[in-house]
């Protein structure tokens, strides 16, 4: 008889002891992990919106400084999680912050625009938060944030190798676990590491794919990301209401 899978919960809670493990050197000179000091927040969002009936994983890559750092939810924009998942609290601050990025949590003025593209167009699309969780779920790859001297960040791709490698091999097993978990028909990559990521990690067996990533930086994302996404999804035969 096979084991029942693990509850997102403990996938995260894993997951982030593990990650607390690995060790970064310069150029990273602070490291955020909100499945720490923000757990309570994440614990809520998983409790409310982690579905073993959803679809589709979308899989981004780590938290943003203005979006998960302050929140705990995955491209967790303050607005998006306060006024539309109904979360609100949860957030202790680290001891160790970076003077240029602190951890306000719901206080935070500062906007993230992939969360707010991305949970705004959940909410445009579907509603309420409970019809998009029944059919999707967002999941970061990595639960770490990590920032130079300067205040500037730094992705988990480009740490040195001995670096990524332990931290990759924590984030694959949580990925093969939440996986187990949901159960879902496609994954999909919010850019293209995520895509790269799932690829590497799941069977031969899963739909893989991916969407345009809608942060400012990219020249695409800011030409209309919600309609190139589904157009995206579409493509990839995903029907929305």
């Amino acid at each position: 008889m096979s084991a029942a899978p693990k509850s997102p919960e403990q996938i995260a809670r894993t997951l982030s002891r593990a990650a607390d493990r690995c060790a970064f050197g310069p150029p990273v000179r602070h490291v955020y992990n909100p499945l720490d000091y923000a757990f309570a927040a994440h614990r809520e969002y998983l409790d409310r919106y982690c579905r073993p009936e959803a679809e589709i994983l979308l899989l981004g890559m780590n938290p943003g400084p203005f979006g998960m750092v302050q929140t705990g939810v995955p491209f967790g924009e303050v607005t998006a999680v306060r006024d539309w998942l109904g979360i609100g609290a949860g957030v202790a601050a680290p001891r160790q912050q970076h003077p240029a990025r602190p951890v306000e949590g719901f206080a935070c003025t500062r906007r993230e625009v992939s969360g707010q593209r991305l949970w705004g167009w959940a909410r445009d699309r579907f509603g309420s938060p409970e019809a998009f969780s029944r059919r999707f779920f967002i999941w970061n790859y990595c639960p770490l944030a990590f920032l130079e001297g300067s205040g500037r960040n730094r992705t988990p791709d480009k740490l040195p190798r001995e670096e990524r490698e332990p931290l990759y091999a924590a984030c694959d097993r949580a990925l093969l676990d939440i996986v187990d978990f949901l159960r879902p028909s496609l994954v999909l990559g919010v850019g293209r590491f995520g895509e790269t990521r799932a690829r590497r990690v799941l069977s031969d067996g899963m739909r893989i794919g991916h969407i345009l990533h809608p942060s400012p930086a990219s020249p695409a994302a800011n030409r209309g990301w919600a309609e190139q996404v589904e157009r995206q999804l579409a493509d990839l035969q995903v029907d929305l209401p």
